[in-house]
């Protein structure tokens, strides 16, 4: 019983962000200074750019996202869908590949340890992670 209380306590919070809190991050989320990015996405079904405030810790090789809500979230599975995003922090965009879900002791071992701390506070135990997407001369896309 306790299980599916917390379940849908952290739904009720999901939707409450993706309604009402959400429109105002996208306000700033991907600016300079700010600590939200802007994922932006292709729905799966409508086809229409979806823009997505999410937390994107840069690593080696591309883009560590924690999960908060779980992998069955609308933006993870459009990108899964599509297999391509932007991701837009502090300022600068990236296109990005590969959406991999990894668990909490793999993208630990990639993370900042505030990042690490950060997350482990909440519990968070699936992230998504992001490769860099690269051009024909294997350069990385950055707008």
């Amino acid at each position: 019983m306790a299980r599916q209380s917390t379940i849908s306590a952290r739904d009720a919070v999901r939707t409450f962000n993706k309604h009402v809190l959400n429109p105002v991050m996208l306000l700033l989320a991907g600016r300079r200074h700010w600590y939200a990015a802007a994922l932006r996405h292709t729905g799966r079904r409508t086809g229409r750019i979806r823009t997505t405030p999410v937390v994107a810790e840069r690593v080696s090789d591309g883009f560590i996202t924690p999960l908060p809500y779980g992998t069955g979230v609308d933006w993870l599975r459009n990108v899964q869908a599509t297999r391509t995003a932007t991701i837009t922090v502090d300022g600068s965009s990236f296109d990005v590949v590969d959406p991999q879900i990894i668990d909490a002791a793999t993208a630990a071992g990639q993370l900042s340890a505030r990042r690490r701390r950060a997350f482990g506070r909440f519990g968070i135990q699936h992230f998504v992670k992001f490769d860099l997407a690269t051009d024909t001369s294997g350069e990385n896309h950055a707008h």
